[in-house]
Protein backbone atom coordinates (compact mmCIF):
# COMPACT_ATOMS: atom_id res chain seq x y z
CA UNK A 1 0.00 0.00 0.00
CA UNK A 2 0.99 3.84 -0.90
CA UNK A 3 1.17 5.82 2.32
CA UNK A 4 -0.13 9.31 1.91
CA UNK A 5 2.21 12.22 2.03
CA UNK A 6 0.04 13.48 4.66
CA UNK A 7 -0.15 10.42 6.42
CA UNK A 8 1.16 12.02 9.81
CA UNK A 9 -0.61 15.23 9.47
CA UNK A 10 -4.19 13.30 9.11
CA UNK A 11 -2.75 10.86 12.16
CA UNK A 12 -2.34 13.67 14.66
CA UNK A 13 -6.07 14.26 13.97
CA UNK A 14 -7.16 10.99 14.75
CA UNK A 15 -7.39 10.13 11.04
CA UNK A 16 -8.22 5.97 10.71
CA UNK A 17 -7.22 4.79 7.65
CA UNK A 18 -8.23 2.03 4.95
CA UNK A 19 -7.00 1.26 1.31
CA UNK A 20 -8.28 2.02 -2.18
CA UNK A 21 -6.34 0.32 -4.91
CA UNK A 22 -3.79 -0.31 -3.47
CA UNK A 23 -3.14 3.44 -2.12
CA UNK A 24 -3.96 4.57 1.50
CA UNK A 25 -7.02 6.90 2.07
CA UNK A 26 -8.24 8.69 4.93
CA UNK A 27 -11.69 6.69 6.01
CA UNK A 28 -12.84 9.18 8.83
CA UNK A 29 -11.53 10.93 11.58
CA UNK A 30 -13.84 9.70 14.34
CA UNK A 31 -17.26 10.81 13.47
CA UNK A 32 -17.93 10.31 9.92
CA UNK A 33 -21.52 11.16 10.64
CA UNK A 34 -20.15 15.36 11.34
CA UNK A 35 -17.60 15.01 8.35
CA UNK A 36 -20.71 14.25 5.72
CA UNK A 37 -22.58 17.18 7.55
CA UNK A 38 -19.99 19.55 6.51
CA UNK A 39 -20.20 18.06 3.15
CA UNK A 40 -24.02 19.03 2.70
CA UNK A 41 -23.97 22.15 5.20
CA UNK A 42 -20.70 24.34 5.03
CA UNK A 43 -17.70 22.58 3.85
CA UNK A 44 -15.01 19.56 4.03
CA UNK A 45 -11.32 19.29 3.41
CA UNK A 46 -10.19 16.22 1.64
CA UNK A 47 -6.80 14.74 0.75
CA UNK A 48 -7.44 13.16 -2.62
CA UNK A 49 -3.75 12.36 -2.82
CA UNK A 50 -4.41 8.82 -3.31
CA UNK A 51 -5.69 9.30 -6.72
CA UNK A 52 -3.81 9.00 -10.06
CA UNK A 53 -2.23 11.56 -11.55
CA UNK A 54 -0.35 11.81 -15.20
CA UNK A 55 0.32 14.99 -17.00
CA UNK A 56 0.78 15.00 -20.95
CA UNK A 57 3.70 17.06 -22.60
CA UNK A 58 5.04 18.13 -25.71
CA UNK A 59 3.93 19.51 -28.80
CA UNK A 60 1.55 16.68 -30.14
CA UNK A 61 -0.26 15.70 -26.59
CA UNK A 62 -3.38 17.25 -27.59
CA UNK A 63 -3.94 15.28 -30.95
CA UNK A 64 -2.86 12.38 -28.79
CA UNK A 65 -5.20 12.73 -26.55
CA UNK A 66 -8.49 13.78 -28.65
CA UNK A 67 -7.78 10.11 -29.99
CA UNK A 68 -7.78 8.16 -27.28
CA UNK A 69 -11.21 9.99 -25.34
CA UNK A 70 -14.56 10.08 -25.56
CA UNK A 71 -14.81 13.64 -25.46
CA UNK A 72 -13.59 17.01 -27.41
CA UNK A 73 -10.02 17.90 -26.30
CA UNK A 74 -8.65 19.80 -29.19
CA UNK A 75 -11.15 22.82 -29.00
CA UNK A 76 -10.52 23.11 -25.53
CA UNK A 77 -8.22 26.57 -24.86
CA UNK A 78 -6.11 26.97 -21.78
CA UNK A 79 -7.41 26.96 -18.32
CA UNK A 80 -10.54 24.67 -19.41
CA UNK A 81 -11.15 20.79 -18.96
CA UNK A 82 -13.94 18.12 -19.51
CA UNK A 83 -14.93 14.50 -18.36
CA UNK A 84 -14.17 11.65 -20.60
CA UNK A 85 -13.99 8.35 -20.66
CA UNK A 86 -11.19 6.10 -21.85
CA UNK A 87 -12.44 3.10 -23.63
CA UNK A 88 -11.33 -0.10 -25.57
CA UNK A 89 -11.88 -0.55 -28.96
CA UNK A 90 -14.93 -2.64 -28.10
CA UNK A 91 -16.42 0.32 -26.63
CA UNK A 92 -15.57 -1.39 -23.06
CA UNK A 93 -14.29 1.03 -20.23
CA UNK A 94 -10.84 1.37 -19.02
CA UNK A 95 -11.09 4.57 -17.17
CA UNK A 96 -13.07 7.74 -16.74
CA UNK A 97 -11.09 10.80 -16.74
CA UNK A 98 -11.32 14.35 -15.29
CA UNK A 99 -9.12 16.05 -17.90
CA UNK A 100 -7.52 20.15 -17.40
CA UNK A 101 -5.62 21.84 -20.32
CA UNK A 102 -3.14 23.93 -18.62
CA UNK A 103 -0.87 26.48 -20.61
CA UNK A 104 1.84 24.01 -21.26
CA UNK A 105 0.33 20.83 -20.41
CA UNK A 106 -2.52 18.50 -19.94
CA UNK A 107 -3.09 17.44 -16.21
CA UNK A 108 -5.35 14.42 -16.10
CA UNK A 109 -7.11 13.27 -12.71
CA UNK A 110 -8.51 9.99 -12.35
CA UNK A 111 -9.14 6.92 -10.02
CA UNK A 112 -6.10 5.50 -7.86
CA UNK A 113 -4.37 2.79 -8.98
CA UNK A 114 -4.94 3.15 -13.16
CA UNK A 115 -1.43 5.29 -13.36
CA UNK A 116 0.51 2.55 -14.77
CA UNK A 117 -2.10 1.03 -17.34
CA UNK A 118 -3.10 4.23 -18.86
CA UNK A 119 0.50 5.38 -19.31
CA UNK A 120 1.07 2.11 -20.88
CA UNK A 121 -1.86 2.49 -23.23
CA UNK A 122 -0.37 5.76 -24.16
CA UNK A 123 2.95 4.93 -24.85
CA UNK A 124 1.87 2.45 -26.88
CA UNK A 125 -0.26 5.06 -29.31
CA UNK A 126 3.17 7.51 -29.19
CA UNK A 127 5.17 6.53 -32.83
CA UNK A 128 6.44 9.83 -33.88
CA UNK A 129 4.40 11.45 -31.60
CA UNK A 130 6.46 14.63 -29.07
CA UNK A 131 4.36 13.27 -26.22
CA UNK A 132 6.33 12.77 -22.98
CA UNK A 133 3.74 10.53 -20.09
CA UNK A 134 4.95 11.92 -16.53
CA UNK A 135 3.58 10.18 -13.66
CA UNK A 136 2.78 13.47 -11.62
CA UNK A 137 1.47 12.24 -8.13
CA UNK A 138 5.12 11.98 -6.60
CA UNK A 139 5.62 15.68 -7.27
CA UNK A 140 1.97 17.00 -7.17
CA UNK A 141 -0.95 16.36 -4.40
CA UNK A 142 -4.67 16.67 -4.23
CA UNK A 143 -6.42 18.35 -1.44
CA UNK A 144 -10.18 19.38 -2.21
CA UNK A 145 -12.67 21.66 -0.50
CA UNK A 146 -15.89 20.66 -1.33
CA UNK A 147 -19.45 21.91 -0.14
CA UNK A 148 -21.81 25.12 -0.04
CA UNK A 149 -19.38 26.86 1.51
CA UNK A 150 -16.12 25.82 -0.27
CA UNK A 151 -14.89 28.72 -2.47
CA UNK A 152 -15.83 31.47 0.98
CA UNK A 153 -13.33 28.45 2.39
CA UNK A 154 -10.62 29.31 -0.10
CA UNK A 155 -10.85 32.76 0.22
CA UNK A 156 -10.24 32.60 3.51
CA UNK A 157 -6.54 31.17 3.24
CA UNK A 158 -5.82 34.49 1.61
CA UNK A 159 -3.86 33.02 -1.14
CA UNK A 160 -5.50 35.40 -3.70
CA UNK A 161 -6.94 33.19 -6.47
CA UNK A 162 -9.47 34.20 -8.96
CA UNK A 163 -12.39 32.41 -9.17
CA UNK A 164 -12.84 29.49 -11.91
CA UNK A 165 -16.17 30.41 -12.90
CA UNK A 166 -17.45 27.03 -14.21
CA UNK A 167 -16.74 23.59 -13.89
CA UNK A 168 -13.82 22.27 -15.20
CA UNK A 169 -11.84 25.66 -15.35
CA UNK A 170 -9.14 26.09 -13.71
CA UNK A 171 -6.87 29.18 -12.68
CA UNK A 172 -3.18 28.87 -11.55
CA UNK A 173 -0.98 30.73 -8.60
CA UNK A 174 2.72 31.07 -8.04
CA UNK A 175 3.11 31.54 -4.31
CA UNK A 176 6.14 32.51 -2.61
CA UNK A 177 6.02 29.78 -0.63
CA UNK A 178 3.91 27.09 -1.58
CA UNK A 179 4.89 27.05 -5.20
CA UNK A 180 2.59 27.11 -7.80
CA UNK A 181 -0.93 25.61 -7.03
CA UNK A 182 -3.83 24.90 -9.61
CA UNK A 183 -7.34 25.71 -8.49
CA UNK A 184 -9.86 23.86 -10.51
CA UNK A 185 -13.84 23.98 -9.87
CA UNK A 186 -14.74 20.04 -9.62
CA UNK A 187 -17.92 19.55 -7.39
CA UNK A 188 -17.44 15.80 -6.40
CA UNK A 189 -20.64 15.75 -4.23
CA UNK A 190 -23.55 17.71 -5.98
CA UNK A 191 -22.94 21.13 -4.43
CA UNK A 192 -19.71 23.30 -4.97
CA UNK A 193 -16.46 21.99 -4.97
CA UNK A 194 -12.63 23.06 -5.87
CA UNK A 195 -9.82 21.04 -6.31
CA UNK A 196 -6.01 22.27 -5.64
CA UNK A 197 -3.15 20.61 -6.73
CA UNK A 198 -0.07 21.67 -5.25
CA UNK A 199 3.67 20.81 -5.01
CA UNK A 200 3.99 17.70 -2.27
CA UNK A 201 6.22 19.98 -0.07
CA UNK A 202 3.99 22.34 0.09
CA UNK A 203 0.69 19.96 0.85
CA UNK A 204 1.14 20.37 4.86
CA UNK A 205 1.33 24.15 5.29
CA UNK A 206 -1.87 24.09 2.76
CA UNK A 207 -4.19 21.52 4.35
CA UNK A 208 -3.32 23.97 7.56
CA UNK A 209 -4.70 26.77 5.85
CA UNK A 210 -7.52 24.92 4.78
CA UNK A 211 -8.36 23.13 7.25
CA UNK A 212 -7.73 26.68 9.70
CA UNK A 213 -10.10 28.30 7.00
CA UNK A 214 -12.61 26.01 7.15
CA UNK A 215 -13.27 25.28 10.15
CA UNK A 216 -14.03 29.15 10.75
CA UNK A 217 -16.99 28.44 8.51
CA UNK A 218 -17.92 25.35 10.58
CA UNK A 219 -16.59 23.06 8.24
CA UNK A 220 -13.96 20.52 9.12
CA UNK A 221 -11.46 17.47 7.76
CA UNK A 222 -13.65 14.69 5.92
CA UNK A 223 -12.41 11.28 5.19
CA UNK A 224 -13.61 8.73 2.11
CA UNK A 225 -16.48 7.59 3.94
CA UNK A 226 -18.64 10.83 4.31
CA UNK A 227 -17.15 11.57 0.92
CA UNK A 228 -18.93 8.30 -0.79
CA UNK A 229 -22.12 8.55 0.96
CA UNK A 230 -22.47 12.33 -0.44
CA UNK A 231 -21.49 10.92 -4.09
CA UNK A 232 -24.07 7.88 -3.84
CA UNK A 233 -26.62 10.55 -2.54
CA UNK A 234 -25.36 13.00 -5.56
CA UNK A 235 -26.08 9.80 -8.21
CA UNK A 236 -22.53 10.16 -9.69
CA UNK A 237 -21.18 6.86 -10.90
CA UNK A 238 -17.75 6.35 -9.53
CA UNK A 239 -15.46 4.23 -11.72
CA UNK A 240 -13.98 0.93 -9.35
CA UNK A 241 -17.80 1.06 -7.78
CA UNK A 242 -20.81 1.89 -10.96
CA UNK A 243 -18.07 1.18 -13.63
CA UNK A 244 -15.53 -1.15 -14.71
CA UNK A 245 -13.80 -2.46 -17.21
CA UNK A 246 -17.28 -4.35 -18.45
CA UNK A 247 -19.03 -1.23 -18.91
CA UNK A 248 -20.49 0.62 -21.65
CA UNK A 249 -20.14 4.82 -21.06
CA UNK A 250 -23.96 4.69 -22.11
CA UNK A 251 -24.88 2.49 -19.42
CA UNK A 252 -23.71 4.33 -16.69
CA UNK A 253 -25.53 8.12 -18.28
CA UNK A 254 -22.15 9.48 -19.10
CA UNK A 255 -23.72 10.50 -22.73
CA UNK A 256 -24.25 14.03 -21.73
CA UNK A 257 -21.19 14.87 -19.80
CA UNK A 258 -18.64 12.68 -21.29
CA UNK A 259 -19.25 11.61 -25.04
CA UNK A 260 -18.90 14.15 -28.15
CA UNK A 261 -20.60 12.84 -31.03
CA UNK A 262 -19.39 15.25 -33.32
CA UNK A 263 -15.86 14.83 -32.72
CA UNK A 264 -14.47 12.24 -34.55
CA UNK A 265 -12.58 9.10 -34.42
CA UNK A 266 -10.89 7.71 -31.26
CA UNK A 267 -10.41 4.34 -30.09
CA UNK A 268 -13.68 2.90 -29.53
CA UNK A 269 -15.73 5.50 -31.34
CA UNK A 270 -17.72 2.80 -33.70
CA UNK A 271 -19.29 1.29 -31.03
CA UNK A 272 -20.20 4.27 -28.94
CA UNK A 273 -21.70 5.98 -32.33
CA UNK A 274 -23.33 2.50 -32.85
CA UNK A 275 -25.51 2.57 -29.65
CA UNK A 276 -26.26 5.70 -30.50
CA UNK A 277 -28.06 5.43 -33.84
CA UNK A 278 -29.41 1.77 -33.44
CA UNK A 279 -30.68 1.98 -29.76
CA UNK A 280 -30.58 1.92 -26.08
CA UNK A 281 -28.18 -0.23 -23.94
CA UNK A 282 -29.53 -3.27 -22.77
CA UNK A 283 -29.43 -2.01 -19.26
CA UNK A 284 -28.56 1.64 -17.45
CA UNK A 285 -27.66 2.54 -14.08
CA UNK A 286 -30.46 3.80 -11.63
CA UNK A 287 -31.17 5.05 -8.15
CA UNK A 288 -32.82 2.06 -6.00
CA UNK A 289 -34.42 2.92 -2.46
CA UNK A 290 -34.05 -0.20 -0.48
CA UNK A 291 -37.05 -1.04 2.18
CA UNK A 292 -35.75 -2.00 6.02
CA UNK A 293 -36.54 -5.34 5.09
CA UNK A 294 -34.95 -8.10 7.07
CA UNK A 295 -32.74 -8.74 4.41
CA UNK A 296 -30.73 -5.81 5.66
CA UNK A 297 -28.35 -3.44 3.55
CA UNK A 298 -27.47 -4.67 0.12
CA UNK A 299 -23.83 -5.50 -0.70
CA UNK A 300 -22.27 -4.37 -4.15
CA UNK A 301 -22.94 -7.66 -6.24
CA UNK A 302 -26.58 -8.74 -4.80
CA UNK A 303 -28.51 -9.34 -7.20
CA UNK A 304 -31.93 -7.46 -8.32
CA UNK A 305 -34.92 -9.32 -9.52
CA UNK A 306 -38.76 -9.05 -10.85
CA UNK A 307 -40.53 -11.45 -9.86
CA UNK A 308 -37.85 -14.79 -10.15
CA UNK A 309 -36.14 -13.18 -12.61
CA UNK A 310 -32.93 -12.00 -12.34
CA UNK A 311 -33.02 -8.16 -14.06
CA UNK A 312 -29.72 -6.64 -12.83
CA UNK A 313 -27.37 -5.85 -9.81
CA UNK A 314 -26.53 -3.61 -6.96
CA UNK A 315 -23.35 -1.23 -7.53
CA UNK A 316 -23.35 0.71 -3.77
CA UNK A 317 -25.31 0.75 -1.37
CA UNK A 318 -25.30 2.56 2.18
CA UNK A 319 -27.29 3.89 4.60
CA UNK A 320 -28.01 7.97 3.71
CA UNK A 321 -27.86 10.45 6.74
CA UNK A 322 -29.33 13.23 4.42
CA UNK A 323 -32.08 10.77 3.28
CA UNK A 324 -32.85 8.69 6.41
CA UNK A 325 -33.33 5.12 4.84
CA UNK A 326 -31.28 2.92 2.62
CA UNK A 327 -30.37 4.01 -0.83
CA UNK A 328 -28.18 2.51 -3.39
CA UNK A 329 -27.03 2.82 -7.33
CA UNK A 330 -27.17 -0.36 -9.51
CA UNK A 331 -27.64 -1.62 -13.44
CA UNK A 332 -30.78 -2.63 -14.51
CA UNK A 333 -32.59 -4.13 -17.64
CA UNK A 334 -34.12 -2.20 -19.99
CA UNK A 335 -37.29 -3.93 -19.55
CA UNK A 336 -37.66 -3.21 -16.05
CA UNK A 337 -36.04 0.35 -15.13
CA UNK A 338 -38.82 2.97 -15.62
CA UNK A 339 -38.81 4.83 -12.85
CA UNK A 340 -41.26 3.68 -10.07
CA UNK A 341 -40.74 -0.16 -11.08
CA UNK A 342 -40.53 -2.56 -7.34
CA UNK A 343 -38.25 -5.13 -7.51
CA UNK A 344 -36.36 -7.34 -4.90
CA UNK A 345 -32.83 -7.51 -3.67
CA UNK A 346 -31.51 -10.58 -2.62
CA UNK A 347 -28.84 -10.30 0.28
CA UNK A 348 -26.42 -12.63 1.99
CA UNK A 349 -29.77 -11.55 5.41
CA UNK A 350 -32.58 -12.64 3.21
CA UNK A 351 -34.45 -10.27 0.53
CA UNK A 352 -35.47 -7.24 1.13
CA UNK A 353 -37.49 -4.50 -1.40
CA UNK A 354 -36.10 -1.74 -3.72
CA UNK A 355 -37.92 1.00 -5.85
CA UNK A 356 -36.40 2.81 -8.38
CA UNK A 357 -36.30 6.19 -8.04
CA UNK A 358 -35.08 9.66 -10.38
CA UNK A 359 -31.31 10.52 -9.59
CA UNK A 360 -30.31 12.95 -8.04
CA UNK A 361 -31.82 11.66 -4.75
CA UNK A 362 -34.56 13.76 -3.15
CA UNK A 363 -35.56 13.00 0.59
Amino acid sequence: MTSLALHEFHAARHARFTEVRGQEVVEDYGDWLAEHAALRQSCAVLDLSFRSRLVLTGADRVRLLNGQVTNNVKDLPAGDGCYAALVTNKGRMQSDLNIHILPEEILLDFEPGLAAAIAERFDKYIIADDVQVIDAAPHYGLLSVQGPQAWAAIERTGLNFTRPGKVFQSRGLKHETLGEIYCINQPRTGTDGFDLFAPVNSLEPLAELLFTAAAALGGRLAGWRALETARVESGIPRFGAEMDETNLPPEAGLDARAISYTKGCYIGQEIIARIRTYGQVAKALRGLRFADGAGGLPQRGDKLFFGDKEVGSVSSALCSPALGGNIGLGYVRRERNEIGAKLKVRTAGGETGAVIVELPFVK
